[in-house]
């Protein structure tokens, strides 16, 4: 897999601590992203998933996401690393994507990793929809979907935050 990043104990991509995977490749090309150099897919380093796997596991008290880049140019990849994460820990997984889940869930490998992901952060950014205000994504048209609710009721399920936060 092509990593550009791994950074632990992280808050901003998810609730609580996280471990951020930040992966190359991404063709969106969003006006204004704040990650661009991560666009190029052979960015970054060639990492295997036994060795992002122990970055992860090695803090027992950050769970995970996946952002990019966009994982899912590397959804076999991340759909290993997400399924052996699931088999060793309890950790929640987020996924930040440029695709809707509508297109992800008809495409086998795409639907394969989303499985594994229990929240979902879908839609490319969006320059004019940017708002600060809003929840662990940059513009307005972005969703926070309930993976599995959405993909057991076969229509998207956005997600609620088990506890009150305040920002």
């Amino acid at each position: 897999m092509r990593i550009l990043d791994i950074l632990e104990d992280t808050t901003v991509d998810g609730p609580g601590f996280r471990t951020s995977i930040y992966c190359s490749g991404c063709a969106h090309a969003c006006p204004g992203c704040h990650n661009p150099q991560s666009w190029d897919i052979n960015a970054g380093r060639s990492m295997s998933v036994d060795e992002i796997l122990k970055a992860v596991l090695d803090d027992p008290f950050a769970d995970v996401t996946f952002s990019g880049g966009d994982p899912m140019y590397q959804a076999d990849g991340f759909a290993e690393l997400a399924r052996a994460i699931k088999l060793a820990s309890t950790k929640t997984i987020w996924c930040y994507t440029g695709f809707l889940f509508e297109t992800l869930v008809k495409q086998p490998h795409t639907r394969t990793l989303l499985q594994y992901i229990d929240v979902l952060v879908d839609g490319p950014f969006v320059q004019s929809l940017r708002d600060e205000d809003l929840l662990y994504r940059g513009s307005s048209n972005q969703r926070l979907i309930d993976v599995k609710a959405s993909l057991e009721k076969h229509e998207v399920v956005l997600w609620k935050s088990p506890v009150a936060l305040v920002g």
